[in-house]
């Protein structure tokens, strides 16, 4: 049999339509007078007909009419036999079977209770498994079927059941629903705390595709789950990036109502990460932001942060503590919330030793102590971990209670050092030679005259 390669589907060899609209009101008389059997027999012998002639037209008028006698008359077991024996049928047009299977979903929902809704969607399952031209289909009805589950508080099933489908290999999907289908399972992955596949299946997701128009409602979707992702790892940094995107949104940034909760919390996490060259950067260009003072703690917050003074913890708690204990990112009566705070008094502690070791080049660590509001254990600790982390430069000397922040240089670079010396000492020679020779001349200058 010749294929017609604009549809992939056998070439029509002869046209049944003729026979196909002479048989429908014959077929809508029986069917009036409840003789359902004598219609379907009737219809299944001029759909062999018209199958075998690849005529698809005709074909699918049959089938889909199989499926509206079926479902009308509500006789739902007999719905699911004739789908799955028509789908089987030998040389059975693909075209004909998607058409088919989309019409018998449209009785999903009249479904007279949940048990057959359920066996319904399974059927429809069976008959689209495998098979890439009812791929969408499959997808559609698996997402019915998730929605059950978790009706029933199967969570894990339906996570697993939601993981079977790989929307991203669809070519025949449109992205939106792609990437509505992909939020779906990561949603699920969410509430079934596996954060370690909600992190891979994010990948899916290219988030210039949130740039297009009419995607800010799945971009706020995906970045809400994703700053709950990160939010677990305490992964700050990423979730300040994520409150940053949000905060761009034009829904977001254009309603004040909106706004200065994604700004404060975009502030608060960013923050909270430990110092480094990213955040440090991030930091500088937030406080840039014109609507940041209109927030006046978080701008003060900001400010302290990217300002080389002190912020002695006692004070910074007696004037943000009022307030940012009452948000959700610091909630007093959250376990995360106090655990986040502990971090920020570590990130006030940090930003002190780096002020410290800029100011000092010696200090006692009892000096230390008063300056950071801690014991000596503690003063330790912090600058143990600093030093690790490459922030500053720090050696103690225990038996004399010394910390020194000034570090040592080697012989290259004192040589280097002393030549910069020389150099500036030689460049300064040569000005104040070159100053005494302009002033000789212009005194001869002023004599002769």
């Amino acid at each position: 049999m010749e294929l017609d390669y604009a549809t992939n589907e056998p070439k029509m060899e002869k046209d049944h339509s003729a026979s196909v609209k002479a048989l429908l009101p014959e077929i809508d008389q029986l069917v009036s007078q409840g003789q359902l059997h004598q219609a379907l027999e009737k219809l299944h012998a001029l759909e062999k007909k018209t199958r075998s002639a690849a005529d698809l037209w005709s074909t699918t008028q049959l089938v889909e009419r199989i499926v509206d006698i079926c479902g009308t008359a509500q006789e739902w077991t007999l719905l699911e036999q004739e789908v799955a024996a028509l789908a089987k049928k030998h040389g059975q047009l693909k075209q004909a079977i998607s058409r088919m299977v989309q019409k018998a979903m449209e009785y999903i929902d009249r479904t007279p209770d949940e048990s057959t809704r359920v066996e319904l969607i399974e059927a429809l399952r069976v008959v689209t498994e495998g098979k890439i031209h009812v791929e969408v289909e499959r997808a559609r009805l698996t997402r019915m079927r998730v929605a059950v589950y978790e009706t029933h508080g199967m969570i894990r099933e339906a996570c697993d059941a939601m993981q079977e489908i790989q929307v991203e290999t669809f070519g025949s999907m449109e992205r939106r629903e792609k990437t509505d289908f992909i939020l779906e399972q990561m949603r699920l992955c969410l509430a079934k705390r596996d954060y370690v596949r909600l992190a891979i299946i994010s990948h899916k997701i290219n988030p210039k595709y949130f740039q297009r128009e009419g995607t800010e409602d799945l971009k706020l979707r995906f970045y809400e789950l994703m700053i709950q992702c990160d939010l677990h790892e305490s992964n700050y940094l990423e979730v300040c990036r994520h409150y940053e995107q949000v905060y761009g949104t034009h829904g977001i940034k254009d309603d004040q109502t909106k706004w200065p909760a994604a700004l404060q919390n975009m502030v608060l996490y960013l923050v909270l990460a430990p110092y480094n060259n990213e955040q440090a950067e991030m930091l500088h260009r937030v406080r840039l932001d014109h609507n940041l003072e209109k927030l006046d703690l978080c701008a003060q917050l900001a400010r302290s942060f990217t300002t080389m003074e002190l912020a002695r913890w006692p004070a910074v708690e007696a004037l943000y503590g009022a307030e940012f204990r009452q948000t959700e990112v610091f909630a007093a009566t959250s376990p995360d919330g106090e655990k986040r705070w502990m971090a920020l008094r570590d990130r006030v502690i940090e930003h002190n030793i780096r002020v410290v070791a800029k100011y000092y080049a010696r200090a006692r660590v009892e000096r230390l102590g008063e300056l950071l509001d801690l014991g000596r254990d503690e003063v330790e600790q912090f600058l143990a971990k600093a030093v690790v982390g490459g922030t500053i430069y720090a050696r103690i000397d225990r038996p004399a209670g010394i910390v020194s922040f000034a570090k040592p240089s080697d012989s290259e670079e004192q040589l280097n050092t002393w030549a910069s010396d020389v150099g500036r000492l030689l460049a300064l020679v040569e000005k104040t030679t070159h100053l005494i020779a302009k002033e000789e001349i212009v005194s001869k200058i002023a004599k002769a005259m």
